[in-house]
């Protein structure tokens, strides 16, 4: 018998949505868009029950979509509670129960409200849902655990043979995703049920406050004597977890409580229970080890090349390895530095492998360790071995993290840790064609700091193949996707929701699924991007108070004196091409002038170019970085005339590379570089510098 009270009401409409609310304003905003399409034609009522968001959810809802009956909590009370209180008003003769952080395609509700009407003994559906990359969410058809289930579950067996019928019952993974079947379980993201069976059945337990109170409520409907079928002939994506986001640490924890509470209430074996009992805590301490071990593993790499340096600068100053023994309170000491400076740069947490970042850290570091040298005679055995060591350490730290970086691109793979900027975006395609794709290519060149690098389009109509929009080339069409995005490594695809049904992007995702691939939506308004639990502002960028960080004299000292030592280094090594190129090869040497800062001319030098060696001419340059009348990085260089004093005064030096000249293959509007030099001014750091000297360099 259920616990919950029946609440006694007539039906007088079709269908009832029920979406609970937490911080997820832009995903419910896309969730209700797909929804309002997929409703067309249907009687239906949309309850949104906000558990107290903070990011102005109501008030979008309120001024978006006035029809929505909401219900307002004062806290978070849960999934569970707050499906409770919207069950409670609904007169649909179906009700679902969906995330806010779906999509739904167009014939979804029609196909399972049909469905409901030929399958009498159907007391709850769900359908096929997607993960953002296409795959299928495994969780859309479920078993109960049952002491074999849980077994293979929790030992990870299921995932090592998802084939077999023994091993892959928890999530069905033996069976065909594209047929129709009865199952146990579906997913608490989409569940479609008959309003009557699910009064007589009682509403959701709400003892569980997230996670299992799904399962249960299937439980109940399948001991009621109804049926749940997993039915994937329509389709809605899930972009699993935004609406519960929390650390990884407390999904897990409340994932296994919700199992215990479950197997608590209807399993009364006590030996099932002890097993159970052991086999979560035994997953979850390997899943917590697991974290642990990977949380360690770039500080121990990074501790291991520390004392190789260390080593390798011993044999460098003494040619053996026999003073090694007085060095090893030296090793702990200065390692223990350095990764606390690696540390507090943040060096194994967001930005764990940013080059830059980590040969920032060392270098503090090694100015603290070669300090220490000057106050404590007890650790001042060979201050060249500190330096050489602390040379080393920079190089390795910053290669080993640039090399990783560049597998990745090649290859276009996703880790996380890794942060994608506007220097190193993601290879993007975009789908649609003409004005509309125009706008969203409009939209994402004023994010700089957007984190695409538009690759190309791909479109529906194949007479758009060989036109560029924007400068951005049409690769090919949308049958052909899986090739194009093996072909140019794509990482990121865009639709626009404006230009493309639902049903379109579903069919797509499908067709190129497994190519590990992330999919994202920009709505009509095209404010934001929405992908794979984030969400990305496409906001214009403000123009007002801004904050010039080439102002402050303690920054411009900081990149003065990069440009030197970066220019004495560059010359030192480039010498002895210098003195071929110039006195052996006979090159010669041309003078132009270009517009400086505040409009002065500035007379730089270079080698003329020809054969393969263009890339070389600039070398001489580097004397008028360390001059002064340049920089390695600053704005675009535009040779001096009389009409050249009529351009917009420079808002800073000249520079050998920069935001501006590495962006130019999108051919920039005046308006675009003006946009670009304030980006740069505003966000101005020493890494932000060698970010962009690294992309030029991959682009010689």
């Amino acid at each position: 018998m259920s616990p919950f009270i029946n609440y006694e009401k007539s039906v007088l409409m079709e269908l009832s949505v029920i979406i609970v609310n937490y911080n997820v304003k832009h995903f419910l905003e896309q969730a209700l868009l797909s929804i309002q399409k997929a409703i067309q034609g249907i009687d239906t009522e949309i309850f949104v029950v906000d558990n107290a968001s903070q990011d102005g959810s109501v008030a979008m809802l309120r001024q978006k979509f006035p029809s929505v009956k909401l219900i307002l909590n004062t806290k978070n009370v849960g999934f569970a509670a707050a499906n409770n209180l919207a069950i409670k008003a609904i007169q649909g003769k179906y009700v679902v129960f969906i995330n806010p952080d779906t999509v739904v395609q167009e014939d979804t509700f029609r196909t399972l409200i049909s469905f409901f009407e030929n399958h009498s003994d159907a007391g709850m559906v769900g359908c096929k849902i997607l993960n953002p990359d296409g795959t299928l969410q495994l969780a859309c058809r479920r078993r109960f655990p049952t002491a074999w289930v849980a077994l293979s579950r929790l030992t990870g067996l299921s995932k090592l043979f998802p084939k077999s019928r023994l091993f892959g019952q928890y999530n069905l993974t033996y069976l065909n995703p594209d047929e129709i079947y009865p199952v146990e379980a579906i997913s608490g993201s989409f569940m479609m049920a008959r309003n009557d069976a699910l009064q007589a059945v009682g509403s959701f337990d709400e003892t569980w406050f997230m996670y299992g109170e799904d399962l249960d409520l299937c439980y109940r409907f399948g001991k009621a004597g109804w049926k749940i079928y997993y039915v994937p002939t329509t389709t809605i994506i899930h972009f699993k977890g935004e609406s519960s986001k929390q650390s990884e640490f407390d999904t897990i924890r409340l994932f296994y409580q919700a199992m215990r509470l479950f197997v608590a209430k209807y399993y009364k074996s006590y030996l099932f229970q002890f097993l159970l009992e052991s086999g979560i805590v035994i997953r979850a301490s390997l899943h917590y080890l697991n974290h642990i071990v990977s949380l360690l593993t770039i500080p121990f790499i990074d501790l291991i090349l520390l004392n190789g340096a260390l080593i390798t600068a011993l044999l460098i100053r003494f040619g053996n390895l026999q003073h090694l023994h007085s060095y090893f309170v030296v090793m702990i000491l200065y390692s223990l530095v350095w990764l606390s400076s690696l540390f507090s740069f943040s060096c194994y947490g967001r930005y764990r492998f940013s080059a830059s970042r980590a040969a920032l850290a060392v270098i503090v570091g090694l100015i603290f360790n070669t300090s220490l040298t000057f106050f404590f005679n007890q650790i001042a055995y060979s201050r060249m071995v500190v330096l050489v060591a602390g040379i080393l350490d920079v190089i390795l730290l910053f290669s080993w993290r640039l090399l990783f970086k560049m597998i990745l691109k090649k290859y276009g793979w996703e880790v996380k840790g890794v942060v994608q900027n506007a220097i190193w975006g993601k290879r993007t395609l975009i789908i649609g064609t003409g004005r509309t794709v125009e706008k969203l290519i409009d939209k994402l060149d004023q994010r700089i700091d957007g984190g695409y690098e538009l690759v190309g389009i791909a479109s529906f109509h194949t007479a758009d193949l060989g036109q560029q929009f924007k400068n951005i080339q049409v690769l090919g069409v949308v049958d052909n996707l899986s090739s194009i995005i093996k072909n140019q490594r794509i990482q990121d695809v865009i639709f626009s929701t404006d230009q493309i049904n639902y049903d379109q992007i579903m069919e797509v995702m499908q067709q190129a699924r497994g190519l590990g691939v992330n999919y994202r939506l920009v709505p009509d308004n095209y404010e934001v991007i929405i992908g794979k639990s984030s969400i990305d502002d496409l906001g214009e960028i403000p123009l007002i108070e801004i904050d010039n960080r080439l102002d402050n004299p303690t920054v411009l000292l900081m990149k003065r004196s990069f440009d030197i030592f970066s220019a004495l280094m560059i010359l030192f090594f480039s010498s002895p091409l210098l003195f071929y190129y110039r006195f052996l090869r006979r090159k010669k040497l041309i003078k132009f002038s270009i517009q400086g800062e505040n409009n002065k001319i500035v007379n730089i030098w270079k080698f003329a170019k020809s054969g393969n060696h263009a890339d070389l001419s600039l070398l001489p340059a580097f004397f008028s970085v360390l001059k002064g009348d340049i920089s390695l990085v600053g704005a675009e260089m535009i040779r001096f005339s009389p009409e050249s004093v009529k351009n917009p005064v420079l808002p800073m030096k000249p520079g050998l590379t920069g935001l501006v000249q590495i962006a130019a293959k999108n051919k920039l509007s005046e308006e675009e570089k003006k946009r670009y030099y304030l980006y740069y001014i505003k966000n101005y750091s020493l890494m932000l510098d060698l970010e962009i000297i690294l992309k030029a360099l991959f682009k010689l």
